[in-house]
């Protein structure tokens, strides 16, 4: 009687998500930009090596022969030579790397042959793995197959929780339809018993932010307080960091306000999403002070990170207080900072744009050993700025950055080369 009451459990699992499926699709274009090929269940099958090669003598572990491999269908089967190899199945950036290549390639049925085999072997009943599968479909962009994956999962004998759904739910806001999501979002959980979590509204959210309908981003904050859900700091985040960016202010500010007022705390992303508006309309000094109370107030908002004092140092380069600006990077040196990528872009190009050219030359000269490389539009200023004076120690240095330049890898466009190399022959 057990198991017949465990199979009528399943059956009616498949059917209630089947329902759901049925509707979410139903009605929707949700698939009608996504390549026919995507969702063809490998209609070649006689192009699908089932028969696959054994591989030869195992010369090289199979993660770096995997790696190497170019060809996709040599690819394919060495993935499915070694498909039983926990190396290989329990490694994630095996996977990821070989779907990518694959997707690339346009060989969405060799994708969906291995990982729907993969689906048949004793990690498929583990959630975690199926979850791997779930964005493993999303990251090939075969959302059907990715959804269909969630609402399977009880053939596999595979528990569906939230973690689950929230895999396929992301997946499905690759779409961008509407209709799809709200379908899906509000059949699904209530038909499998699944109690949605902070997670899974973020990444409605998220979506929604990014779709422009920000009202509804709103909209579906408060209605997950009605159902006991708290918004979290990244709920917060994600909503502010949106109407900035559309210059709604105001709704950002009270947003923040009644962030503060339900005792979130904003973390150092708020800060950074606060500052960023602040620079982009010519704040800095406000921008500035944001940076001074982060930093007054570290042990409980946590440090400003390098995104935050790049981001005041190009606003005060931007607004003309260039003095500041310098100031601001000493107290992130200070501070035992070490410079990336993006602070050696603001200060070489900013530096070069005040005449600074020497000290842009040392930033330079420091980022390009370090194999971080200016934009090619910022080394063929600092190029002409350092020949302009004609000074012979000038035009070393330049001819030193054009070397450096030339070590990039990967390289610099045989065009790009020949520019900076046009400035040099000028002088």
């Amino acid at each position: 009687m057990k198991e017949t009451k465990d199979s009528v459990d399943k059956i009616e699992a498949g059917y209630f998500c089947n329902s759901a499926r049925i509707r979410t699709m139903a009605h929707s274009n949700l698939f009608s930009t996504i390549p026919p090929h995507a969702f063809a269940i490998a209609e070649k099958g006689s192009e699908i090596r089932n028969s696959v090669k054994k591989p030869r003598g195992v010369t090289e572990p199979a993660l770096i022969r995997l790696k190497k491999e170019r060809d996709p269908d040599k690819l394919f089967d060495l993935f499915k030579a070694n498909a039983h190899n926990s190396v290989v199945v329990e490694n994630r950036f095996a996977f990821e790397d070989t779907v990518s290549r694959l997707a690339g390639a346009g060989r969405f049925d060799y994708i969906e042959n291995i990982l729907e085999h993969q689906k048949t072997l004793p990690q498929g009943r583990r959630e975690g793995f199926i979850v791997r599968i779930i964005m493993l479909y999303g990251r090939a962009g075969m959302v059907k197959h990715a959804v269909n994956t969630f609402c399977d999962m009880h053939l596999y004998g595979c528990k569906r929780t939230v973690k689950s759904f929230n895999a396929a739910l992301k997946v499905l806001t690759q779409s961008r339809d509407l209709e799809a999501i709200d379908s899906f979002l509000s059949d699904v959980p209530f038909r499998l018993g699944i109690t949605l979590d902070v997670y899974s509204v973020n990444i409605v959210i998220k979506a929604f932010c990014e779709m422009g309908i920000l009202e509804k981003a709103i909209l579906v904050m408060v209605e997950m307080e009605k159902l006991g859900i708290t918004p979290d700091v990244i709920t917060y985040t994600t909503l502010i960091a949106a109407f900035y960016k559309a210059n709604r202010a105001e709704i950002a500010n009270g947003l923040w306000n009644l962030m503060v007022l339900k005792g979130c705390l904003p973390n150092v992303a708020t800060f950074n999403v606060r500052i960023q508006f602040l620079v982009n309309m010519g704040h800095a000094w406000e921008a500035n002070r944001l940076l001074a109370f982060m930093r007054c107030h570290k042990k409980f908002l946590g440090a400003p990170d390098v995104v935050t004092y790049n981001l005041v140092i190009k606003g005060f380069f931007k607004a003309g207080f260039c003095e500041m600006a310098m100031r601001v990077y000493s107290a992130f040196q200070g501070e035992g900072y070490k410079p990336n990528q993006k602070i050696y872009q603001t200060m070489i190009h900013y530096l070069c744009r005040t005449r600074e050219f020497d000290l842009a030359y040392s930033m330079c000269k420091d980022s390009m050993q370090k194999n971080w490389f200016p934009s090619e539009f910022t080394i063929n200023n600092l190029l002409e700025g350092l020949l302009k004076d004609g000074k012979l120690d000038k035009l070393d240095k330049a001819k030193y950055i054009y070397r450096l330049a030339r070590k990039r890898r990967p390289t610099f466009s045989a065009a790009q080369i020949e520019t900076m190399k046009s400035i040099l022959s000028r002088n």
